[in-house]
């Protein structure tokens, strides 16, 4: 974004005290700096730096101990620039505030490969030479909890005499029983441009589910998911409460997904997938073949965490048999029914404890190979798919880990660096973890992820 445009927005809002200039790195947690308005004239210009390393933190925040980013290269720094995003106020901070979404560049000016928002902008780019626009909305699950004596339940409304103990599905009462998180987010979501549309409840405990209207520019989808989770966390820190879209904190219930819808359109504006049918095109066809065979490798972008894998369970609303079917949740990949003009894949593995940016870049991806391979899908299913015999994802970390690290199609979709660096950080998570105890990994995963 121009200069010029930003430093309108703060003399638009004298009201604006301090600015957060902020990155994603490969956990999607956002990195950055605080800056009072009189110096945001560097960050604004593109001026401001910080360390390459910082995009490659672990989830405790630490230093991938044997990344070549850090020691071995004298800890360099990236150049940062503004996003096409540009300000962005912070409602859930006392004090007005505003936030300037920032990518990394090397010195010469060249995208810092590790960014992930760089990887999802390769993937694009790779969209827009086959004369192709991905339209995609995200639906995202999430708990509210009450985790302060170190045990999680939900939280107890103000003004209610008990807690809400068990899942109510699409019940009114229990999000009523959260009117006033609600009517604060939604508020946020409108002035920060976050497309959000229904609220329900979920089939967990004190879960909800909130979608963000389909955008035709997947970048700012991923853009609007990154904040969207800022957002929930925040206004649930102002109401006395966390908001977790970790996958899985309690094991007797549903855990949390990152469902993605997307269709694609051509250079014409028409839907590929439309061919006027319920069946759909065999364009659609081959691009379920190619997000079929990806599955499995990117399992370690689906499910990022240890407790992600807690998720990735028989007959819990988690889908790991890699297939697919019309109007069936219980498959990797849903075609839903409706209008054939709004046809579409929803690609139902991703856990809501996703990095946005890498989850588009894989699954679009993935679909952009099969189109352009003509990949022929197995037979659509029938009924439900932990019953049948199928391939599954990792459900196993390590595995998950090493097919990612060694996969020909993951070397295709993702620069090498990228795929160094979220290995180094995922295999460090891993003896993190397991130097943990439960309670401690879920306090680590709660308002991190």
């Amino acid at each position: 974004m121009a200069p010029d445009t930003l430093r309108a927005y703060l003399q638009q809002n004298p009201q604006v005290q301090s600015i957060r200039v902020a990155a994603a790195d490969l956990n999607g947690v956002a990195r950055g700096k605080r800056l009072p308005v009189s110096h945001a004239g560097k960050a604004i210009s593109g001026g401001l730096r910080f360390p390459k390393s910082v995009l490659n933190l672990d989830i405790l925040g630490q230093d991938i101990e044997d990344s070549p980013l850090v020691f071995q290269t004298g800890d360099q720094d990236g150049g940062l620039q503004p996003t096409e995003r540009g300000f962005v106020p912070m409602p859930w901070l006392d004090q007005p505030a505003a936030l300037l979404p920032v990518w990394m560049f090397d010195d010469t000016g060249a995208p810092f490969e590790g960014d992930p928002r760089h990887a999802l902008k390769g993937i694009l780019d790779r969209y827009r030479t086959a004369g192709l626009t991905p339209v995609v909305a995200m639906e995202f699950e999430f708990f509210l909890v009450d985790g302060r004596d170190g045990t999680f339940q939900v939280p107890r409304p103000a003004g209610s005499v008990g807690r809400h103990p068990h899942p109510d599905t699409l019940s009114l009462d229990a999000l009523d029983r959260f009117e006033p998180f609600f009517n604060a987010l939604y508020s946020g979501c409108e002035r920060m441009g976050l497309p959000a549309d229904a609220a329900i409840s979920e089939s967990g405990r004190g879960q909800f589910e909130i979608n963000l209207m389909h955008s035709n520019d997947a970048l700012q989808a991923a853009d609007n998911a990154w904040l969207f989770k800022m957002l929930v966390k925040g206004v649930a820190r102002q109401h006395g409460f966390a908001a977790t879209f970790m996958a899985k904190p309690y094991a007797d219930t549903a855990g949390s997904g990152l469902h993605t819808h997307f269709s694609i359109l051509d250079h014409h504006g028409q839907n590929v997938f439309d061919d006027g049918t319920d069946l759909g095109t065999a364009t659609l066809r081959h691009a379920i073949g190619g997000c079929l065979n990806a599955m499995a490798d990117s399992s370690l972008i689906f499910a990022p965490h240890q407790n992600s894998y807690d998720r990735l369970v028989p007959e819990a609303h988690a889908p790991i048999g890699i297939c697919w079917g019309y109007e069936n949740r219980t498959a990797a990949l849903r075609v839903p029914g409706g209008s054939p003009t709004a046809r579409r894949i929803e690609h139902r593995t991703p856990g809501g404890d996703t990095n946005p940016y890498l989850t588009l870049a894989a699954l679009l991806g993935a679909a952009l190979d099969g189109i352009a391979q003509e990949a022929k899908p197995p037979s659509p299913i029938t009924g439900n798919a932990y019953a049948l015999d199928v391939p599954h994802v990792h459900t196993v970390w390590t595995d998950a880990i090493s097919a990612f690290e060694h996969s020909a199609q993951m070397k295709r979709l993702f620069p090498a660096q990228l795929i160094r660096n979220y290995v180094l950080t995922k295999r460090q998570e891993l003896r993190c973890m397991g130097d943990l105890d439960a309670a401690e990994q879920m306090a680590t995963y709660l308002e991190s992820v």
